[in-house]
């Protein structure tokens, strides 16, 4: 669509022989909009979108206008703007309940009365099968073969569905399996940094271009703001309402100018800048903002560095991490084999914009900043169930035993160790059972990958070996990783300690860390000990990485490997040895770490232009088990009454035009009391499904053995296993379970009322369906914090939660909750469910529903305490903006587009 161009800022861009139209932003300076060459360089991307968008409708020149006074106001006034990203990014964890829903929609279309094809994705849409690879095989060279005859065995009816989606919808193309996580092969291969499209223009074809845009359904989409490209990510829910072309809603940002001098120090990893960066900024408080990097220290961190960085603004509660474009920025696509038409047009575009930095741009204008010089970073990792829980190296074996008395509540310090049956070895609090080099954070980035490699080749050299009880793998996040590493011979050094290639996928970090081995997990069961892992990826929380594990660190590659060699996390490795040498001499780490200008030289002999070029010679293409996926075909889906994968979602079931009217909340039940951050996994775990939850119920119901149940994260496109997995962590905690002791027990249990009998969350939930009540939950700070799960939100919905009352929420969940028809609502300060003396057995009103909403309202809360005492609490209504209004009286955002597409 042509933008109504109020600011007469279309222009003509003139690259080698080719012309583009593009959106000037020094044009729309000299045509109003005074000073935006001042705005950070995230929010030029923004400013360019509004430009380009303009349609009267959603983008207006008010819009644009009120925009500019950014300047200002800093991002302090409410400001709501739609943005229209560039194209969409999947996984298949959240990509396959998308693709359900699509095609759900498609049937409710038809319902309708309308063309199924009118059900399609209006932008371009990537989705990476990257999330299905489990860890059952490891430390053998078979381990990657056999992983993967696991996974198509498991996981065969999802990508028969993927692969009817891939040919059903235009726009959709699907990245198979074994190619690596979607966020590396974004940032090494889909991502251009400058867009391109043709479109007509006074009759006539012409090429745009415009800064590459997206959002994805992993929170992680951020790792690609490390090449300058604006993104993050958003629920499954938001991002298909932005295929089908609905821009999102969103207020216009606060941005948190982070600035970095200064450069590491020898022995300094990415990982230890990222902790240290996240800590930082969790404590400034982020949320809901835009940080981005500026300062001479970017001279000073390679782009892979960048992209570590930017992977983990979910972690320190950014909206996004941004780098503009340097010199840095364009080495890298050259490096990483993009085309030099394109890097040429990305130098142009982005010097005619004023979004190319160099030694000379002044720093833009920020909300507010907050500085690190990169020569004070130390080793560090994060931890016990806390990305931002970063503790020096020196302090990690006092920092678990602290841990162990408060957390863990064992008052014996490390104390005796315990015989492992059928084995030569003991085990005691704080080993390490799992040693992961896992994707996301750090597998963007040679350097510490390089440094893994040549730690381990100096280990081996010393005759040092990895403890007996330690399940070790490499899941790279790409092929090129693999290729790297065999191809400067260091992955034979790995393959010596276990760290032998597992798959090329998202394993150990979401869940999918596969079972330890049975006389471990005996062991640690029957003792009740505090098991620890390592791994190299970005998210440790509470019974997210394995159920047998509770302690988890975030952790360098390097350190990964140290600490699978040293075998305990209840150490000090600066000054106490990883082991014993062949020589029978102490080895430390010191005298195995390998030093920058090693690390650099492999790099440079190793990670090339041809590697890239080569490896995504065939993205699309797969192996011979993808290959070999038969797809059923039609406009339509088939779906299987009987799948345990696949099934068609409620959610549009007798669907009308017209959108029945809100309802106030009266008598509504507790259904739980939450403390503070409360993560989308406690909420919707990923990982392994127990037999005697109520999803293993159903699936042993429907004939399912228990070595098939695969994981919650695999299910996601069956509404029953899901809805029933929801608020079942293991390690969610429902304070109205408090005993008289004031213990609370871990699971997602709940009591029913009248009466307070003890049942499984979502047996409760089903008889107060019966009981015709609506349910509430409330919650603490940071509710929701996290992945970007859109299942913490539809099973919310599906239990019959009409409104989730906390002290704050995460970005993403929140929108969420408003995309699934969920009232979403915080206490004034100082307030919460405990200040109030809450213990479950209440019923809440919710008024004034009914009369009319507006944004950010104030409400409030009648709680009904037993005896009759009647308290009324004030509270602050979540949907930030008028087109989310629209969105929840619809009962969602998916039902909006649906009535606006209908005929």
């Amino acid at each position: 669509m042509t933008s109504l161009d109020s600011f007469k800022s279309r222009q003509k861009l003139v690259v080698g022989d080719k012309t583009y139209d593009y959106f000037s932003l020094r044009a729309a300076e000299a045509n109003g909009l005074e000073g935006v060459s001042k705005l950070p360089y995230s929010l030029k991307v923004v400013l360019e979108n509004l430009l380009r968008n303009e349609d009267g409708r959603w983008v207006t020149k008010d819009t644009i206008h009120s925009f500019a006074k950014w300047l200002t106001e800093k991002g302090k006034t409410e400001r709501e703007i739609a943005f229209s990203p560039a194209r969409v990014l999947m996984q298949d964890f959240t990509g396959v309940p998308a693709v359900v829903d699509l095609a759900a929609m498609r049937d409710a279309f038809v319902a309708l009365g309308g063309d199924p094809q009118k059900i399609n994705p209006l932008v371009p849409v990537d989705l990476v099968i990257d999330h299905s690879v489990i860890v059952d095989e490891f430390g053998t060279p078979k381990a990657f073969e056999q992983n993967v005859e696991l996974e198509y065995e498991r996981n065969g009816e999802r990508y028969r569905f993927l692969k009817w989606g891939q040919s059903a919808f235009d726009n959709f193309r699907v990245v198979p399996p074994g190619t690596g996580i979607c966020h590396q092969v974004n940032l090494e291969y889909l991502a251009q940094t400058v867009w391109t499209r043709t479109e007509k223009a006074d009759g006539a074809a012409v090429e745009v271009a415009y800064p590459d845009t997206l959002v994805g359904t992993d929170s992680h989409t951020t790792m690609v703001n490390g090449l300058a490209v604006l993104g993050w990510g958003v629920g499954g829910i938001e991002a298909e309402a932005a295929m089908l072309g609905q821009p999102l809603s969103m207020l216009a940002p606060e941005v948190i100018g982070f600035k970095l001098t200064g450069a590491p120090k020898e022995g300094v990893t990415a990982t230890d800048v990222v902790l240290t960066v996240t800590q930082m900024l969790r404590k400034k408080g982020v949320v809901g903002k835009f940080v981005e990097f500026y300062g001479e220290g970017l001279n000073h961190l390679s782009l892979a560095d960048r992209a570590t960085i930017a992977n983990m603004a979910p972690e320190y509660g950014a909206t996004c991490g941004f780098f503009p474009v340097d010199a840095e920025t364009l080495a890298y696509l050259n490096m990483s084999g993009r085309a030099a038409e394109r890097i040429a047009l990305i130098e142009a575009y982005t010097l005619a914009q004023g979004m190319l930095r160099d030694a000379s741009s002044p720093d833009p204008e920020f909300t507010d900043t907050l500085a690190l010089d990169l020569a004070e970073v130390a080793p560090s990792l994060a931890g016990p169930k806390r990305p931002e829980g970063r503790v020096p190296l020196e302090d990690i074996g006092r920092a678990f035993e602290t841990a162990l008395a408060g957390e863990y509540k064992k008052d014996g310090g490390l104390g005796p160790r315990y015989k492992v049956e059928g084995t030569n070895y003991d085990l005691g609090h704080g080993d390490v059972v799992i040693a992961a080099i896992t994707s996301c954070t750090n597998t963007s980035n040679p350097s510490v990958l390089i440094g893994a490699g040549i730690l381990a080749r100096n280990a081996v050299a010393k005759g040092l070996k990895v403890k007996p009880w330690v399940k070790t793998s490499l899941a790279p996040g790409s092929q090129v990783v693999g290729q790297y590493l065999a191809n400067s011979g260091l992955q034979k050094s790995l393959d010596e300690l276990g760290f032998n290639l597992v798959g090329f996928g998202c394993t150990t970090c979401i869940g999918n860390s596969g079972p330890l081995p049975a006389p471990v997990s005996k062991t640690i069961n029957a003792h009740d000990l505090v098991a620890a892992s390592v791994l190299s990826g970005n998210r440790n929380f509470e019974g997210r990485v394995n159920p047998d594990v509770q302690a988890n660190y975030l952790a360098s590659p390097p350190l990964v490997v140290a600490f699978a060699l040293a075998g305990t996390v209840a150490t000090d490795l600066t000054k106490e040895p990883l082991g014993q040498g062949s020589d029978g001499q102490p080895v430390y780490l010191r005298d195995i770490w390998p030093s920058s200008a090693e690390i650099d030289a492999f790099i440079r002999d190793n990670v090339t232009r041809d590697l890239f070029r080569e490896t995504y010679a065939n993205v699309f293409a797969g192996d011979e088990h993808w290959r070999a996926v038969a797809a059923p075909a039609g406009e339509t889906y088939g779906w299987d009454g009987n799948s345990t994968y696949v099934r068609n979602p409620p959610y549009f079931v007798g669907l009308a035009k017209q959108p029945k009217p809100v309802t106030d909340i009266v008598g509504a039940r507790i259904l739980a009391l939450f403390g503070d951050k409360i993560t989308t996994d406690h909420i919707s775990p990923a990982g392994s499904i127990k037999a005697a939850s109520p999803a293993g119920k159903w699936l042993m119901d429907n004939g399912v053995a228990q070595k098939d149940f695969n994981q919650y994260g695999t299910r996601r496109g069956n509404h029953e296993v899901m809805m029933r997995g929801t608020f079942a962590n293991i390690r969610i905690k429902n304070n109205m379970m408090k005993d008289a002791h004031g213990v609370v027990p871990e699971g997602g249990l709940t009591k029913y009322y009248p009466g307070g009998e003890t049942l499984s969350i979502y047996d409760a939930a089903m008889r107060y369906q019966k009981d015709g009540a609506p349910l509430v939950v409330f919650a603490g700070a940071e509710y929701g914090n996290g992945s970007s799960r859109d299942w913490a939100a539809k099973g919310t919905a599906l239990l019959g939660v009409r409104a989730v009352i906390a002290q704050s929420f995460e970005r993403i969940h929140r929108s969420n909750l408003v995309g699934m028809g969920v009232l979403p609502l915080t206490f004034e300060p100082g307030t919460s469910w405990a200040s109030l003396g809450l213990t479950g057995e209440e019923t809440v009103a919710i008024r004034g529903l009914e009369k009319g909403l507006a944004p950010r309202q104030t409400l409030a809360a009648e709680i009904t305490f037993q005896g009759g005492k009647v308290v009324s609490a004030p509270l602050l209504l979540r949907i930030d903006t008028f087109d989310e209004l629209e969105y929840f009286k619809n009962g969602g955002i998916l039902p909006y587009v649906l009535r606006q597409l209908a005929p």
